[in-house]
């Protein structure tokens, strides 16, 4: 199938009109108006484009804009939703489509949502933890240290708390314990007279520590959402490695038949006890009492914002606005946030960080304490605990950072289509942030290790060409442990010796090109900043939230004149500029990166093309337009 045939790239598709709307008259589009206006033919057809992010050679950026123009009948779809047709093709170009998905994508709630019970195995999970409740069992809630685990922790700890379970929680110690469920924890459990094991966030690859429970007599019910692991036979097909577990609740099972596989072990859990709920008679509105929880650990999971995810976080949102948990309260208030403008920026940048602090540096169950505490004088201290450790956490960041890129840069590593990087004094709850910062610098598949008390430790972030949970499968041999995701995953080896082995490895299997190294900026609309008023800017608010697989759209036009800019912060890291077409329109933007190497770049070149997302500025009482520019030549 060629690129125009399947729409991910194709000429200019034509506006036939566009509406008058009150803030003034919108300029036309008419149907004669053509791309090469805005843009050339190279530049539509997905010619590659550099420029410079750093005054150093070394550190030149390659970029390749491409047009994303999927085929539809924008206009219909406009007329129907009442909609301008520019929002219409946004729609389309995040593959909604047909009238069903098109309503639940812009009007959809928490109605649509599917049936936990749809849900491999849910139904005996319920049954089974719903008996020990009756029979006044004990059970133990083993999570994990990230804001998914914490949260899913939180949900299930407080909804079986709620229907009269005797339980308890352990989250394991990143240092001591590792990721998810091991056999000390299982021995643990055992030795405490524990009669059950819940797992939330892990347990789908825990086949071996999962039969030790077994064997001590326990019971036990794994809720995950992580791939499940499997072994390639001889012909090429898959076994799938299921663990011995009582119930396995996950819908990345290949034979569960639940409509959507993408949730987070938070929601995974969270439809857990509204199954259960619905047998114990109460309302489906009493589990909406978690939906903030839920919305959390789906942004700050970074999952795709697609389907039920979609729902379960502006539905989420909403809640957030309102919380009353003291916790969350607390934590958006040192942050000099006000809950009701909770955005899932806060989310991912500014509050999730810090709840992954606590599992990174100390331990996770800090949070966990925050969620649950009673008194908002409680919760302070919790909060500001969290923040201060957070602070910590940044500067070791940026250390790691700094020194992985100058391993890489001054190395024969910078010819690796993957990166190792080994940074043994890293703690080693930092690989993953510091394996993404690399991923961003050198757009390749990263892997950061660090030197643990039993080993070697690692995280990876990917790139999209790349499914690190695949390729970790193809030289398993080499690794103690590992799993994860496509753009994800975590894995421990043996000791140093194994480093340069599983480099070598990584790098042997890999088929990506150079052209997957080019990171892609996929413009959704070539659009003249004259289009722009305030009606569709509040129109965009329908596409909200914004994230992972809903990507913010992104405009662009080429041919704008710079008639002047202004360089601020302490950083020299924001530019406001002011931009003309070449009818005289004029239109404030700002830029957020490296201010100097933007100036100079626009001193050299007489015009400007930039990529950009449309707003509205509002100060000292005024609304004005403008742009934010994402990327620029």
């Amino acid at each position: 199938m060629s690129e125009k045939q399947n729409g991910s790239i194709e000429p200019w598709l034509l506006y036939r009109t566009a509406k008058e709307t009150p803030d003034r008259k919108s300029p036309a589009f008419p149907d004669q108006m053509c791309l090469k206006k805005f843009f050339t033919k190279a530049e539509m057809t997905g010619k590659a484009f550099f420029r410079h992010i750093s005054k150093g050679e070394k550190n030149m950026r390659k970029e390749r804009w491409v047009v994303s123009a999927k085929r539809a009948d924008f206009q219909a779809i406009a007329d129907r939703y009442g909609i301008d047709p520019v929002i219409a093709r946004l729609i389309r170009n995040r593959d909604v489509i047909g009238e069903k998905e098109i309503e639940e994508y812009l009007f959809g709630d928490l109605e649509q949502l599917h049936d936990p019970f749809f849900m491999k195995d849910m139904e005996r999970a319920a049954d089974l933890i719903s008996e020990k409740i009756r029979e006044k069992k004990p059970i133990r809630i083993i999570g994990d240290y990230d804001i998914d685990g914490v949260t899913a922790t939180y949900i299930l700890l407080t909804g079986l708390r709620d229907l009269g379970a005797d339980v308890d929680v352990r989250i394991p110690d990143r240092i001591a314990d590792g990721y998810g469920l091991n056999e000390h924890l299982v021995q643990f459990a055992a030795d405490d007279g524990r009669d059950t094991i819940v797992t939330c966030d892990n347990g789908i690859a825990a086949g071996s520590q999962i039969r030790l429970a077994k064997d001590l007599g326990m019971t036990v019910v794994v809720t995950d959402h992580h791939e499940v692991p499997y072994e390639e036979e001889k012909n090429g097909e898959r076994r799938y490695l299921l663990p011995p577990a009582d119930a396995v609740v996950n819908p990345k099972q290949k034979d569960c038949t639940y409509p959507f596989s993408g949730l987070c072990g938070a929601a995974v859990a969270w439809k857990l006890i509204q199954a259960m709920e619905r047998k114990a008679g109460l309302p489906k509105e009493n589990s909406y009492r978690f939906l903030e929880f839920v919305a959390i650990a789906t942004i700050g999971d970074v999952m795709e914002l697609q389907g039920e995810n979609r729902i379960l976080v502006k539905a989420g949102l909403r809640a957030l606005h309102k919380t009353q948990n003291p916790g969350l309260l607390e934590l958006i208030r040192v942050q000099g946030i006000e809950a009701e403008n909770v955005t899932p920026y806060h989310i991912g940048f500014v509050l999730g960080p810090c709840i992954n602090a606590s599992g990174r540096l100390d331990t996770a169950e800090h949070s966990l304490k925050l969620l649950c505490a009673q008194t908002r004088e409680e919760a302070a201290k919790l909060a500001g605990d969290l923040k201060d450790l957070n602070e910590s956490r940044k500067e070791l960041t940026r250390q790691g950072e700094k020194k992985a890129i100058e391993l890489v840069e001054n190395s024969a590593l910078q010819n690796d289509k993957v990166l190792v990087v080994y940074l043994p004094e890293c703690h080693e709850s930092l690989a993953g942030i510091i394996a993404g910062r690399l991923r961003e610098h050198f757009h390749k598949p990263s892997f950061v290790l660090t030197k643990s008390e039993d080993g070697i430790k690692g995280s990876g972030r990917s790139i999209e060409a790349y499914s690190m949970y695949e390729e970790l499968c193809k030289c398993k041999e080499l690794m103690k442990k590992f799993g994860g995701h496509p753009m994800a995953a975590g894995l421990s080896l043996a000791g140093e010796e194994m480093i340069e082995p599983f480099r070598q490895a990584l790098n042997e299997h890999a088929v990506l090109t150079e052209e997957d190294f080019v990171e892609k900026v996929v413009i959704d609309v070539p659009m003249p900043i004259a289009y722009i008023t305030k009606n569709l800017i509040r129109q965009l608010s329908l596409l909200e939230p914004f994230g992972k697989g809903n990507t913010k759209p992104l405009f662009a036009q080429k041919g704008l004149t710079v008639l002047n800019y202004r360089i601020f912060g302490k950083n020299r890291n924001v530019v406001k500029v002011q931009l003309a077409d070449d009818n005289g329109y004029r239109m404030d933007g700002v830029y957020f990166g490296e201010g100097e190497v933007f100036a100079a770049y626009v001193d050299t070149h007489p015009t400007l093309a930039v990529a950009y997302y449309p707003s509205i500025d509002t100060w000292n009482g005024r609304d004005q337009l403008q742009i934010n520019i994402q990327s620029y030549f």
